[in-house]
């Protein structure tokens, strides 16, 4: 396999006809790029709500793993979190945010044209 670093033309960095600020994957958004941001956003797209347990089991993510990437989308304003009781029970519904929406077609358009790009 050919070695970028002893051959300056297949170091993107170094080759000046490379512009790396164009290409499309500068343009994924970081924070849904994420494996497991981008599986809790890919099932909060197809869904009105979603509970708090029923997404840790479709994801296999534990409590913490789960709260802790909630927390990061949360923060963004990707998703809202309700809690709330159900009967005595607590409850907590997820929804993904109109800018979370957004953000999330602008990801899979940019995703989309990275792998449209590539040979068959």
């Amino acid at each position: 396999m050919p070695n970028p670093k002893s051959n300056p033309d297949l170091n993107l960095k170094t080759r000046p006809e490379a512009n790396l600020e164009n290409h499309p994957l500068t343009s994924l958004d970081p924070l849904i790029h994420a494996p497991a941001r981008l599986t809790i956003l890919t099932y909060l797209y197809a869904v009105e709500s979603s509970d708090y347990v029923f997404l840790m089991r479709m994801t296999g993510f534990t409590w913490g793993n789960l709260a802790t990437h909630l927390g990061k989308l949360e923060e963004a304003g990707y998703i809202t979190v309700e809690k709330r009781f159900n009967g005595k029970k607590p409850q907590t519904l997820l929804r993904m945010s109109e800018a979370g929406r957004n953000a999330f077609r602008a990801y899979k358009k940019a995703m989309q044209q990275v792998l449209d790009d590539l040979p068959d």
